[in-house]
């Protein structure tokens, strides 16, 4: 019995997953360097901090942008490029003495790269490379988030304990040029650049490869107008916003020096936050099984619900040492963590079709914002209360009001119900 090759889909998707994977790590690796470079030059945490905010908001914002490019000038060079530009901020830092350059190198040139392979980019290869099983796709590309940051947080922080933090910037440059061969060798653009079909489409002959039109701002600003007309992409944008800000502004940023307050080692606060990340990968591909088939605006819903809930109890449970109870909030938020992204990107392709990926990569844009904002607050509050507490409850109310944005947007049937009666309406008043 002759044995099947390999859809070329996965290959794709096997490369864009390692990808992933690294841009996460490397983003995520500045909440274990706050406590070193505070250290060593008397940086304010909430200066640091800053930095990580432009980091996170460039890491949003390039995110639209970088799908236009990927449709102009190929999903391959782009995300070949941004390895290059992340290595190039990560190993700037060994020689930086002023708190701008950190801005500069791990702010905006870590988060530019970075920000051209976020989620849009899952969303552009499922797009395009998958009809079956897209949202289990969906999934396991968003799990390679946590995947990246379960193996760069405790190695980063060991490094940097052990060898000094910039030892850790040269690691995290050196595996961001090591991805890139990867990228170039499996990525291709389209199912047509190789003469075959998206996995599980019907057709028999390959799809023609989109044509690309116009500029690359142009486009993405094109899909922004167009999107900003409806109530949906708001309300994704809101919930994600604060999604942003509850999982990589707060939480990933802050929960290594916020346990380190309450006397629990840094290389422990890291060696726990891994450990969401090993329960990300479990809730986001499970996540992406019940997106295809549950209505994704419940599942928001239900998602956000639970987190604000477990954000509330976070201040109780910190301490010098890890407790049951925190090993549960662990888990619990692990399985929570990125969760949100499959039913998201479903909405987005529900509503706004081939500019999907563009949309969803706006409405992630909003995420980083809420994230950078969050970054930033967070060490703010810390270094004004010498506490993280107020800013634990704070995301956890905003979880909630997550929540109600998300079951509140309507099916494209009903808002296409809406949009006819009100053109009768406006007939009629004529």
């Amino acid at each position: 019995m002759s044995i099947r090759p390999l859809h070329r889909a996965w290959w794709v998707a096997f490369a864009a997953f390692f990808a992933l994977l690294g841009a996460a790590g490397f983003r995520a690796a500045p909440g274990v360097l706050i406590e070193p470079l505070h250290a060593e030059f008397g940086w304010a945490r909430s200066t640091i901090s800053a930095a990580v905010s432009v980091n996170l908001l460039l890491y949003g914002l390039t995110a639209p942008f970088a799908a236009a490019l990927m449709e102009r000038f190929g999903m391959r060079r782009v995300a070949g490029c941004a390895l290059l530009v992340v290595a190039l901020g990560a190993g700037g830092t060994v020689f930086m003495t002023a708190s701008w350059q950190l801005v500069l190198c791990w702010g905006i040139l870590v988060g530019l790269g970075t920000g051209s392979m976020a989620m849009s980019f899952a969303a552009m290869v499922t797009s395009r490379w998958f009809v079956r099983h897209h949202g289990v796709v969906t999934g396991v590309l968003t799990a390679a988030g946590a995947t990246g940051q379960l193996i760069f947080l405790p190695v980063v922080a060991h490094v940097a304990t052990g060898y000094g933090w910039r030892t850790a910037s040269l690691v995290i440059a050196g595996a961001a040029l090591l991805v890139v061969p990867l990228v170039l060798g499996l990525i291709r653009n389209h199912p047509a650049d190789v003469h075959t079909t998206p996995y599980g489409a019907e057709a028999s002959e390959p799809v023609a490869a989109p044509t690309p039109t116009g500029g690359s701002a142009k486009r993405a600003l094109s899909v922004l107008r167009s999107a900003a007309r409806t109530r949906t992409f708001w309300l994704l944008a809101i919930g994600f916003a604060i999604c942003g800000a509850t999982t990589n502004g707060l939480v990933n940023t802050h929960f290594v020096p916020a346990a380190h307050d309450h006397g629990m080692p840094q290389t422990t606060a890291a060696s726990l936050l891994a450990v969401i990340g090993i329960f990300d990968v479990v809730g986001t591909v499970a996540s992406g099984w019940l997106t295809d088939r549950v209505d994704p605006r419940w599942l928001l819903g239900g998602y956000y619900t639970l987190r604000g809930g477990s954000l509330l109890l976070l201040p109780e449970l910190l301490g010098n040492a890890v407790q049951p109870s925190m090993w549960a909030f662990i888990v619990f938020y692990g399985l929570d963590w990125v969760a949100t992204v499959p039913p998201t990107v479903a909405l987005c392709r529900r509503h706004f079709g081939m500019a999907g990926p563009i949309a969803f990569g706006w409405v992630f844009a909003s995420h980083q914002i809420g994230a950078g904002f969050a970054a930033v607050g967070a060490g703010f509050v810390r270094d004004q209360l010498g506490s993280y507490q107020l800013a634990w409850y704070i995301a956890g109310g905003l979880a909630m009001v997550a929540a109600i944005c998300s079951v509140r947007i309507r099916t494209p049937e009903r808002e296409q119900e809406i949009r006819e009666s009100r053109d009768h309406a406006d007939t009629d008043a004529a």
